[in-house]
């Protein structure tokens, strides 16, 4: 076999895959189903991802939005016109407050005006109206859009003239839901949408007016789509930071944190299922590469006395190697494109999740490159096991086997093969540097680097410790046991059993998939809560407190409120100093300084609903009874990181004639669901007794009972204003959802794919089994005593792997809930569930692929000896 070349070993290694289909079978299952999960769950998640993000945008109608309360100085405006030479799209959204009045009556109303550029509002989403139409083709110079509350409060209909200012304009139609909203200013007084030339020609635009201003920003499209794009919104926010010092900017991820923190927990759980779907892939390669050169060993021996190098032989299972690898890869390419193609036809029919029909390209590349890579990684330890093989201990292997305990086995091995050390290395790199390369989630990428090699190492030195605490086990009830429990227990450590390597493969692809669910499990029930169907969807401004009460009443009584009002006191304040400074002279973080002259305070004796603290700790109670002589003051993150302030900080108020000192006790963090969202700054309630206060509430009304409600509040208390956010809360509501089904999808086919590779990994074994068998019928063994003994090792062999694995599963979940600020809750009846049905698993495929060795002939195999 002197220079063997490589078409030569191509087609050796091809004629002994074509002679051993059934042995290599177990190989390309295991590299399909690892790379289908792959391919599809990474490639449909990544369609998902971009269909998500664009829902994203169109609540907030842009990219970017930066709020100020002044036009822009000529150096900020250079900067804006060389951003917009750069590609970047912007239109400015004015608002104030007006008097508008019914040309018949003439009666003054407060409206809330919200001027728009029709030809570029909104840059994301639609502004849906009543009757249906397009916000360009109804709002004109002389038109505007209105609330259907106007109509109510002004007993006005459509087509109706409308005075505000100096000029008088049409109502052309009813708005019904405005993309952002949410982002916009929740001012007193119906909501009136008017052209800019409308307002310009008002005459409402006088110098000196109270107008804010809002700037809405659309980025060119990232190189890698809409997925790439958050680096380039990224950057873009830091460089509008720059050019517009004075103002507030947000991107489209901070304008609700329950859909910003979905996007963000979908991501890192999609980015821990593609990795779990590689890590389960290599795990059935290994395993089954393992048995298949365990049983040629023969071939590899009488290759070796003919004159074979090892070289050349190593050569030949290489290609092997590199054609099974290639061969399932490609089929797994098959399954996860059919994946990817189908899983939007299913959702698009079930749940309504609409994304584009279209073959990731790259996550088929990347799935069909780990594939290879993968296979080839797996296989070098024992493709490096045939430079020690001797042709003389491989032929007489049947009556030398070691029986060396299997970690004292392995560090010989280690000892005398420093390539296996190299080996070893090798394939913790690779599996690290893909985990890194794949995962989209930096958490979920370090932790699964970090925590492979310790899981890997842990699993090993455990399954063997349990090989060797049932060894000692056994010494010491020999007698006592049934003859069939003991050959069954005693067969996990015979010579020649990969007893130690299954436990570990086994334990291993359990911790991962059960990893899957714990977190998926976790992650769900959070989202589920924050799309909770009764959360506040109409808020309520400027409720008087002789008002309190009976609004608080009526809300309790209205047939078309589904939920438990919520009301807030609200306390008028501005902002003296900044740890000692003045205001004037703080350093604020892209925070108009307009906005410390006019800020709203509350009070709460313990956190309120949809809030949490992340740093510092909420007062007790005596600290709340102290509040007169030690004032403590709670800050909604974003805010805090824009005037610095942190637990220790201190703030001075000024409220009616006094002011007060207040130290920073806690950082909080809302949801934006709840009527406390807006709710920026937080204090006792005897911080703030004697104050004057205005109530605002929030309560869940039937989304399509809205109308009716406005109608009776309006009659009870006319001079409330609502806030009807029902729509863009509905359009969250239904995109956190449909987060949760995806998740809940791809997570049971990345489960049922582990499943399928699992199994096969321990049907990979049914070879070993034939040779003993033989020896127990030849000796008088009948089919129903070896049944027993073969299902009392798998079923041991599953509760011992279930166990180890489960309990890794449940410290890799609490690690990485943590870290995406999920609550972690140990399941005890879930993981004693799972951990029968592991053992299930094990004896039924343990059986499916062995049933038929009960049948062999002990002289059939004794021929071939």
């Amino acid at each position: 076999m002197a220079g063997l070349t490589f078409p030569s070993a191509a087609k050796i290694a091809a004629r002994e895959m074509r002679a051993a289909r059934g042995r290599f079978a177990f190989v390309v299952l295991s590299v399909a189903i690892g790379v289908a999960a792959l391919t599809g769950v990474r490639g449909f998640s990544a369609s998902f991802r971009d269909a998500l993000l664009l829902r994203a945008r169109s609540i907030m109608a842009a990219d970017l939005s930066a709020r100020m309360f002044q036009q822009p100085t000529p150096e900020e405006r250079r900067g804006l016109d060389a951003m917009a030479a750069s590609g970047v799209e912007m239109t400015p959204v004015t608002e104030l407050l007006s008097m508008a009045s019914s040309v018949k009556t003439m009666e003054p109303l407060l409206v809330s005006l919200k001027a728009v550029d029709p030809a570029r509002y909104p840059f994301y989403g639609t502004v849906e109206l009543q009757p249906a139409g397009s916000l360009r083709s109804v709002l004109g110079p002389d038109t505007v859009v209105v609330a259907d509350d106007l109509l109510v409060r002004m007993q006005m209909q459509i087509g109706d003239q409308l005075k505000i200012g100096s000029r008088v304009f049409r109502i052309a139609a009813v708005v019904t839901n405005e993309p952002d909203r949410l982002s916009g200013s929740f001012a007193a007084g119906p909501r009136v949408l008017i052209s800019r030339e409308g307002l310009e020609a008002s005459g409402l635009l006088a110098p000196g007016s109270h107008a804010g201003q809002r700037y809405l920003f659309k980025v060119p499209l990232g190189p890698r789509g809409a997925a790439g794009q958050d680096a380039v919104v990224a950057g873009m926010k830091e460089r509008l930071e720059k050019v517009l010092p004075e103002s507030q900017v947000v991107d489209y991820r901070e304008t609700n944190p329950a859909l910003s923190e979905g996007l963000e927990r979908a991501t890192s759980l999609l980015s821990l299922m593609s990795l779990v779907a590689l890590v389960l892939g290599a795990v059935g390669v290994a395993m089954a590469m393992r048995a298949h050169l365990q049983q040629r060993l023969d071939t590899i021996a009488i290759m070796k006395s003919l004159g074979a190098r090892s070289s050349q032989i190593m050569k030949i299972y290489l290609l092997q190697t590199l054609l099974l690898g290639g061969l399932g890869g490609l089929l797994g390419v098959g399954l996860g494109v059919l994946v990817q193609v189908a899983f939007p036809l299913l959702l698009a029919r079930l749940i309504n999740v609409q994304t584009d029909l279209h073959v990731q390209v790259r996550a088929v590349a990347t799935g069909l490159g780990v594939g290879v890579l993968t296979t080839l990684l797996f296989t070098l330890p024992p493709l490096l096991d045939i430079r020690n093989v001797r042709p003389i201990l491989i032929l007489r292997r049947a009556v030398e086997q070691s029986e060396d305990p299997f970690v004292s086995a392995i560090w010989k091995k280690l000892r005398k093969s420093g390539a296996q050390l190299a080996a070893a290395a090798l394939i913790v790199a690779g599996l690290a540097t893909i985990a890194t390369t794949l995962s989209d989630s930096a958490t979920v990428g370090r932790v699964f680097t970090v925590g492979l090699v310790v899981v890997l190492m842990v699993l090993v030195a455990a399954s063997a410790g349990v090989l060797t605490l049932l060894r000692w086990f056994l010494a010491r009830t020999r007698l006592a046991l049934p003859s069939v429990v003991r050959h069954g227990l005693a067969n996990l450590y015979r010579p020649g059993n990969p007893s130690a390597a299954l436990l570990a493969a086994v334990g291993l692809g359990v911790m991962q998939i059960a990893s899957v669910a714990l977190v998926e499990r976790a992650v769900v029930h959070e989202l589920k809560i924050s799309a909770a169907p009764n959360l506040p969807n109409v808020f309520l401004i400027d409720i008087t407190p002789e008002e309190e009460a009976g609004v608080r009443a009526m809300l309790q009584t209205e047939p078309s409120v589904t939920a438990p009002p919520e009301l807030l006191p609200v306390v008028s304040s501005r902002i003296l100093a900044l740890d000692g400074v003045p205001a004037t002279q703080a350093k604020v973080k892209n925070f108009p300084r307009r906005m410390l002259q006019s800020i709203s305070l509350t009070w709460s004796d313990a956190p309120p609903p949809g809030v949490t603290v992340v740093a510092g700790h909420w007062w007790s109670a005596s600290q709340a009874e102290a509040g007169r002589e030690h004032p403590l003051v709670a800050i909604n993150q974003p805010q805090a990181e824009r005037l610095n302030l942190h637990p220790g900080s201190t703030v001075t108020f000024a409220a009616q004639d006094g002011q007060f000192v207040a130290t920073v006790a806690a950082i909080t963090k809302s949801d934006g669901r709840h009527a406390f969202s807006r709710a920026e700054f937080v204090l006792p309630r005897q911080c703030l007794a004697g104050l004057p206060v205005v109530w605002y509430g929030g309560v869940h009304v039937d989304p399509a009972r809205v109308g009716e409600f406005q109608r009776a509040l309006y009659r009870s208390y006319p001079t409330v204003t609502v806030i009807n956010v029902a729509q863009a809360l509905e359009t969250i509501r239904g995109v956190v959802l449909q987060i949760t089904y995806v998740i809940q999808f791809l997570a049971a086919f990345s489960i049922f794919a582990g499943v399928v590779i699992l199994a096969s990994s321990i049907a990979g074994t049914r070879y070993r089994r034939i040779r003993e068998v033989v020896v127990l019928k030849t000796l008088g063994a009948t089919r129903a005593r070896i049944a027993a003994v073969f299902s009392i090792e798998f079923a041991v062999l599953g509760l011992v792997a279930g166990i180890v694995g489960l309990g890794f599963a449940n410290a890799v979940a609490e690690v990485l809930l943590r870290r995406m600020t999920v609550e972690y809750h140990l399941a005890l009846g879930w993981n004693l569930l799972a951990l029968a049905g592991v053992s299930l698993l094990t004896v039924g495929t343990g059986w499916l692929a062995s049933h038929r060795v009960l049948g062999q002939k002990p002289l059939e195999v004794l021929r071939e000896e």
